[in-house]
């Protein structure tokens, strides 16, 4: 029982799309995980799109944790790199001088090609959250499918963008579940290490922690999970604690501190584009197309891919197609982006080679909300820092670990607010509709009744011991659960099935997918630390035997 580091061998950190409300135009807002103050949000894109006719020695589709790193390593081997990127680069201030818009005040940068926001917290207090946007590449999209929202970023930096920044490795005897054909030694002693030096993740200073009005509400979460004999731990964050110390100090423009999280961080987090990006930048290899988004991968008579790639306007209008040649193909559009894309090149004939198993195994990580009214002897704080640190580990007895989510609306609410991830077994898959020609997805809502049990599992038995009530007015009328959404797709080109033991696609040479397509469904934690991991290991493998 009782308080973990950050650091044991059990947890090591969070990826997350984490959790948010606020006031004003109030929000709902989840999570989605460097250096002082300047923001380098555009430091890795370089100078000028891709042009059509060029020859590529490889493309990455995406910039999101599993392409940076491919992008990275690709580069230090010797080898010219250009991403593709349908987002934008997210480098520019807006007319308020910054580049990302607040989480409690939504615009046009707020949502992907929206004309109303989708805000994840739907109501607070009787009221509802969403509001008329103008339509625009912002930075979140709400992407729907039969049964379920799933929140992606947007941009370069992909997820790593609007996710809470949670760094958590899962526990080492649970990783033969999640990635059985992989070396649990090579991971725990390699690539995990790597990974968190990689993304610069940092541990919260614990007698700070303990005394910051501005994580009232994680101790708060702490002592009702200690009061019902539940687990705890504390995890690192790929925010820069010592920025938000000089936050709370007045000394820096707030970002963490102003509830920053959902739209992205104006300062303080350490995104991809700070990190992983930022070195590949500057090996002088590796070249950026924000507002460009690959439509078609089909082999070239002259050996390699012929790749159409279409250039966006903000309004998501197409104003360029573009043909280019690229020896290898490195897909890592993100779990759904990736498995939508391979599933539509398999059925149409572009790719017919590809494996049968190619879009299925998909799944929502267990992904459910909820929120806790306390007493009143129990404040969790006006100030509520959005990256959050604990975690509740229930998974052994009752398949759900919970992270302590803030709810930063600028006023005192009573309320505890949490994400959970739980062992749900449910996977779907996705398929082309030709009639529509669009791809599609199987999940099925019910199927969020199981985690919804596991979850209660934690979160019964401390309104139980604490005499306290579910809050009802987050996700509509009356409506306890958020069980409509996940911030944490997983799967659709699973490791081993659709591709090799390394992420090679199955009935093709030079085709890979390196992002959370290969992790079938679910990490037991957030996994963005975890797909950095696998990237950074099977990355090693193929510039080894395969350039």
């Amino acid at each position: 029982m009782g308080h973990k580091t950050q650091c044991d061998k059990g947890f090591t950190g969070i990826s997350r799309r984490a959790f948010v409300a606020g006031t004003g135009s109030l929000l709902g807002a989840a999570a989605l995980a460097g250096t002082g103050v300047a923001v380098r949000a555009g430091a890795a894109s370089a100078a000028g799109p891709v042009e059509s006719g060029a020859q590529l020695q490889a493309l990455v589709i995406g910039t999101g944790y599993g392409g940076s790193v491919a992008a990275l390593r690709l580069a230090e081997a010797g080898v010219e790199v250009h991403m593709a990127e349908m987002g934008m680069a997210w480098d520019t201030p807006d007319a308020d001088g910054k580049i990302f818009a607040n989480t409690t005040r939504p615009d046009r940068r707020s949502y992907w090609l929206r004309t109303r926001t989708k805000q994840p917290l739907s109501n607070f207090l009787g009221f509802p959250l969403d509001k008329n946007i103008p339509r625009y590449t912002g930075i979140l999209d709400a992407e729907e499918f039969s049964g379920i929202i799933v929140y992606q970023g947007r941009g370069v930096g992909g997820g790593s963008l609007v996710n809470g920044g949670m760094a958590v490795t899962p526990r080492r005897e649970r990783l033969g579940a999640i990635l059985p054909t992989v070396d649990a030694g090579e991971m725990y002693d390699r690539y995990y290490p790597r990974a968190r030096a990689g993304l610069e993740v940092n541990e919260v200073d614990t007698a700070w922690w303990e005394s910051a009005d501005c994580y009232k509400y994680a101790r708060v979460g702490r002592k009702h999970a200690e009061r019902s004999g539940f687990p705890y731990l504390l995890v690192p964050n790929v925010y820069d604690f010592a920025y938000m110390r000089q936050e709370e100090a007045g000394s820096v423009p707030r970002s963490a501190l102003d509830g920053e999280i959902l739209y992205g961080n104006n300062h303080g987090k350490r995104s991809l584009q700070k990190t992983y990006l930022a070195r590949a930048r500057a090996t002088g290899r590796v070249t950026v197309s924000p507002l460009h988004k690959v439509t078609s991968v089909t082999p070239a008579s002259g050996g390699g891919y012929t790749v159409v790639i279409e250039q966006l306007d903000t309004a998501g209008q197409r104003v360029a197609t573009k043909t280019v040649t690229a020896q290898r193909v490195f897909f890592a559009a993100g779990s759904v982006g990736t498995s939508k894309l391979l599933t539509k090149l398999r059925a149409t004939g572009a790719l017919p080679a590809l494996s049968a198993e190619v879009g299925k195994g998909w799944g929502d990580n267990g992904n459910v909300m909820c929120g806790r009214a306390n007493h009143l002897w129990d404040p969790t704080g006006s100030l509520q820092a959005s990256m959050p640190t604990l975690g509740i580990d229930n998974w052994d007895a009752g398949g759900a670990f919970a992270e302590v989510a803030p709810l930063p609306t600028g006023i005192e609410t009573y309320a505890s607010f949490y994400l959970s991830i739980t062992d749900t077994p449910h996977r779907a898959e996705f398929s082309w509709n030709a009639a529509a020609e669009r791809v599609e997805l199987s999940w099925q809502r019910a199927w969020k009744q199981q985690s919804v049990d596991m979850a209660k599992s934690i979160f019964d038995k401390i309104n139980k011991k604490e005499g306290t009530i579910y809050r009802t007015d987050l996700f509509g009328t009356y409506k306890i659960w958020g069980d409509h959404l996940t911030y944490h797709p997983l799967g659709g080109a699973v490791l081993d099935r659709a591709t090799d033991n390394w992420g090679r696609l199955r009935g093709y040479s030079g085709l890979y997918a390196i992002d959370g397509s290969l992790i079938p469904g679910n990490t037991t934690v957030n996994p963005f630390v975890t797909i950095t991991a696998l990237a950074e290991r099977n990355i090693e493998k193929i510039v080894a035997t395969d350039l």
